[in-house]
């Protein structure tokens, strides 16, 4: 439901701000929430204004919880180091005038968070950008990285859990809801041919040998903010899925949707394949910061994090498509199938060069 400016205000209205403001626009190009930008009298950007999208994160205490719990560590790590200008490297969430760390109008669920001045974001990936992402992402996590177990709840649970979506496929195939199974039985042949492979991470954390780690789970080179001066990375942004999970997720998507040269949804599939570059340059940056808290098995795992996010999203479109379209929004009737056959063919391109990039990890082992 849209808002009027008068409503914005008097959300807005609600939040213990410094200064006054007069506007609220849409801002960026985000999926999930509704985002826009606060004003003041002169027009300058001052703070940062969401709606909470609780279809998807249903549960908003905790998910504000983690957020809350998570900028906190970083800002006393950060204080720690002595670094300045703290609030341009990690988010500031602003109360309710009653505490509260959102706000709920009766329809809808509002936050507000500081505006980072003088910086900017990217939607290109190239490797010097994947570097500093690698870097980035990297020191988010080794801040993270002595959390306690339990300290966050999942924001979206089983969101990156094998087994779980295997479960979710082989329930849609059983049910054949759109009558769609002949025309996939290749593509679902070959999903099964690589499930038992696929599900490593869940058997190694049974057997301890595998522990949870403080994720992002949205890696993209747009999920961080640049200094507008020096293009250096000023903090990780968009927190909303950061829960516990392993770091292969983190890497795994990056390579997923970083490295591919073709698109999520491309049609041509001789334009997918896995560009090694990028590959190279991001995870060379996530060594930099991450590998004094990663074991031997995790960092000799991370290039397998790329084929299971892709094997992982091959599944999620092609039961979607199983089911007749239920979840992912489609721009044609044949949409979830042509996802699934670029992200199949992203897959194997990363299984074709799954030695040479096992190879690259042997410089940190």
């Amino acid at each position: 439901m849209a808002k009027t400016k008068e409503e914005l205000l008097n959300i807005l209205d609600q939040f213990t701000l410094a200064e006054k403001v007069v506007s609220a626009e849409p801002f960026g190009n985000g999926h999930i929430n509704d985002t826009l930008k606060v004003t003041n009298e002169k027009g300058e950007i001052k703070y940062v204004l969401q709606r909470i999208n609780h279809l998807i994160f249903t549960n908003v205490d905790m998910l504000q919880s983690n957020i809350n719990t998570v900028t906190t560590h970083i800002r006393e790590k950060l204080e720690a180091k002595g670094e300045n200008d703290i609030d341009r490297k990690v988010l500031t969430f602003l109360p309710t005038k009653d505490g509260k760390p959102y706000y709920f109008d009766g329809d809808s669920y509002w936050r507000v968070c500081l505006f980072i001045p003088n910086s900017k974001s990217y939607e290109e990936v190239t490797p010097e950008l994947s570097y500093e992402a690698g870097k980035a992402f990297g020191d988010f996590q080794s801040m993270l990285s002595d959390l306690p177990e339990g300290s966050l709840g999942e924001t979206i649970p089983n969101f990156h859990n094998m087994e779980f979506r295997l479960q979710q496929f082989h329930d849609a195939v059983k049910a054949n809801a759109a009558g769609r199974l002949e025309e996939v039985k290749d593509l679902i042949e070959e999903v099964e041919k690589r499930a038992e492979a696929m599900c490593i991470q869940e058997r190694l954390y049974r057997e301890g040998k595998l522990q949870k780690r403080t994720n992002h789970c949205d890696t993209k080179v747009n999920n961080m903010m640049f200094d507008a001066d020096t293009d250096k990375v000023l903090c990780v942004i968009d927190l909303d899925t950061v829960m516990p999970g392993f770091v292969l997720s983190d890497i795994g998507d990056f390579i997923r949707t970083g490295a591919n040269t073709g698109a999520e949804d491309d049609e041509n599939l001789d334009n997918v394949n896995v560009n090694m570059n990028i590959f190279k340059a991001y995870t060379r940056g996530y060594m930099e910061t991450a590998k004094a808290f990663l074991s031997p098995l995790e960092i000799s795992l991370l290039p397998y994090g790329g084929r299971l996010l892709t094997y992982m999203q091959t599944i999620r479109f092609l039961t979607d498509y199983i089911n007749g379209d239920t979840y992912y929004k489609i721009h044609s009737p044949k949409h979830n199938l042509i996802r699934t056959k670029a992200q199949f063919k992203l897959l194997q391109s990363l299984e074709e060069h799954a030695e040479e990039m096992d190879g690259f990890m042997k410089e940190w082992l």
